[in-house]
């Protein structure tokens, strides 16, 4: 048997001919545009095929606020037909138009810090970021625990929730790169804090809360590795520096006069001596 190969051909792309009398139409194209002010309406841009006897004219949009717009309008024929009719007019933007921002859900243009007091904000129930929870029991003892790790309520963070929480948080103001911390000593992290207060969970070897009244992070989640200079360790060495002694100065050159009570040879030799203190 010989080599059969492929017995068809893969139809050819053909590029839409320009059709001449379309082309031409160019003012029919131009009254199209009914929606504003002919003042509105440019220059003739170009003719461009969009399919047999079907071609689009483009022309200046001087509308305000819509620089690199274009008018659209789309003309044709029936075969054999001189006539040309308008099938739509629209206007589109042009390679250096000025555009909007693209669309965004509401869940992604939402910010830290955008929600205020009276705001809500519902959670949909396939967020990858909560897993589905457990029932409480009806042992106390077990409802206690399960309570403690986060079992009873009807959804937890799941296995991507709490990845993407521990990555924002070493990331953030409360990881080991923020300048707080790098400015602090090497040694003070707060891991070794007494102030720390490390999280429960599986969380708990990389994050806890800070508990110090006096540091920037007092009542904030931080990384393990995260410090500051209010550390509980940190110790301000105080230098001790030699007291200088001032040399005694005497002043002789004045005598000051004291009185006595008795003129110099008013006591006799044999009068007994006056007792000390009071009598």
């Amino acid at each position: 048997m010989g080599n059969n190969g492929r017995v068809t051909r893969p139809a050819s792309a053909r590029a839409a001919r320009l059709d001449q009398v379309c082309a031409a139409a160019v003012e029919v194209a131009r009254d199209a545009i009914t929606e504003v002010e002919p003042s509105d309406v440019g220059d003739h841009l170009q003719a461009v095929a969009e399919g047999d006897r079907v071609v689009t004219h483009y022309f200046e949009c001087r509308l305000s606020g819509y620089r690199g717009w274009r008018w659209a309008v789309t003309v044709t024929r029936v075969p054999r037909s001189r006539k040309v009719t308008v099938c739509e007019t629209v206007l589109l933007p042009g390679s250096d138009a000025l555009l909007a921002p693209g669309w965004l859900p509401w869940q992604e243009r939402l910010k830290p810090g955008d929600l205020g007091p009276g705001d809500l904000l519902p959670t949909p129930p396939d967020d990858e970021r909560l897993a589905p929870g457990y029932v409480l029991s009806d042992d106390p003892a077990v409802e206690e625990t399960a309570w403690e790790l986060g079992l009873g309520r009807p959804r937890v963070l799941s296995r991507e929730g709490r990845s993407e929480a521990a990555q924002r948080w070493y990331d953030g103001d409360h990881g080991p790169s923020a300048p707080i911390s790098t400015a602090a000593p090497a040694a003070a992290r707060c891991g070794t804090c007494g102030f720390y207060l490390p999280l429960a969970g599986a969380l708990r070897q990389a994050f806890g809360a800070c508990g110090n009244f006096y540091a920037p992070d007092d009542g904030r989640v931080v990384s393990a590795d995260h410090g500051c200079g209010a550390h509980s360790e940190t110790l301000v060495e105080t230098p001790e520096s030699p007291v200088d002694e001032l040399p005694t100065v005497y002043d002789d050159s004045a005598v000051e006069a004291m009185s006595v009570s008795r003129a110099p040879g008013s006591v006799e030799a044999a009068e007994p001596g006056e007792p000390y203190g009071h009598p």
